[in-house]
Order: structure tokens, then sequence, then C-alpha cells
């Protein structure tokens, strides 16, 4: 059974449905840890409702984005963690964690990578990029994690039609419904 820990910067519907998943026996593994890297957010409440070790490392306690990933590692090596998941966490991982955890740190992103992906696409922003684009088609992609910001090999997509009524924020809920679908089967898969 592999150990999980989840990162996590918002409502943590993505941590839910892999959390979801473990609990109907979908995903041969358990969530250990969530980490975040903001306080007063909803991953946090799901977390302690499911009883999962939280912990939340703030970039303004640390001189550096490296330095906080040296004591993220500390605790993901405390747990003895096997996987680690981005589900919505909107911070940069160094080669602190990368390194350690090569090829066991997977990313979910709200478009069809290579498209509407990089510095600078997250949240609502990848999704009012797509309608602006034009593109009939957007999605979700599961990635392994490297130095580039969504440059990692894709393990997994799903597609999404991009409706010629679509906004950005309608085009999100529908592509956020099929993260939830998406990212536990790959986390299963990663599991077994």
């Amino acid at each position: 059974m592999k150990r999980i820990a989840i990162f996590a910067s918002g409502g943590g519907s993505d941590m839910q449905s892999v959390i979801d998943g473990v609990k109907s026996g979908q995903i041969n593994g358990k969530v250990c840890l969530v980490i975040t890297n903001k306080n007063d957010i909803v991953a946090l409440d799901r977390a302690q409702s499911e009883n999962i070790k939280s912990e939340t490392f703030k970039l303004c306690d640390y001189a550096s984005h490296e330095l906080r990933d040296v004591a993220i590692r500390k605790s993901l090596e405390l747990e003895k963690i096997d996987l680690i998941v981005l589900a919505g966490y909107l911070s940069i991982v160094t080669s602190e964690i990368i390194n350690y955890y090569r090829g066991r740190i997977i990313n979910i992103h709200p478009s069809l990578i290579p498209k509407h992906c990089g510095v600078g696409f997250y949240g609502m922003r990848v999704h009012e990029s797509v309608i602006a684009s034009g593109d009939r088609e957007s999605g979700a992609t599961v990635h392994y994690v490297d130095e580039g910001a969504d440059t990692g090999e894709i393990i997994g997509q799903v597609v999404v039609n991009v409706l010629p009524c679509d906004t950005a924020k309608s085009l999100q809920e529908r592509v956020l419904e099929n993260e939830h679908i998406l990212l536990p089967s790959i986390v299963a898969r990663l599991c077994k």
C-alpha cells in the first residue's frame, strides 16, 4: 500500500477525489499527509474532517523556496511518503523535493498540455486563455513533475469540449468535474 502526500493551496476538491478513491478501494494507498502553503483554506478543513495529518509551510517563514522545501522534505521523509500528488498546489516545487521524489511526484493541470500551460497559467487564467484562443477542446492533464512548469511527462489526459456558450467559469466547472475522475484513476494506476 502506497503512502500518499497531497499538496494543495485552495478548496481541495481534487484532493478530496483522491481521498474518496482511497476510501472506496479504487486506490491501493493511504493519504498520510496534506501539505499546504496557506492557512485558512478549505483543503485544511477537508484534511481535518478526514483525520489526515496536515502541515502548512508558508514561504514568508523561509528565506527561499529551497529552504522551505528542505523543511517539507523532512516531513515527507518522516511519513515515509511513496507518492506526492500536487492537487491545486500554487507554489514552486524545487529540486529539493523533485530530485528525491523524481518519478513519484505528479501534478494535475486544467488544460490539455502542451496548450495553456507553463509559468502564469493557473486557476481561471487557464480557462480564460482557452476561451480567448477559440479552441474547441480543453480538458485536464496529469503529468510527472520535473524542474519546468508543466513540462513533465504526460501520464493521462481527459478531453472536455468547449461549448459555444462557454465562459471561463462554466468551462472551469466542467473541467473540474473531469479532473475528479482523471486524478484518482491515475493515482490508482501508480499505486498498483
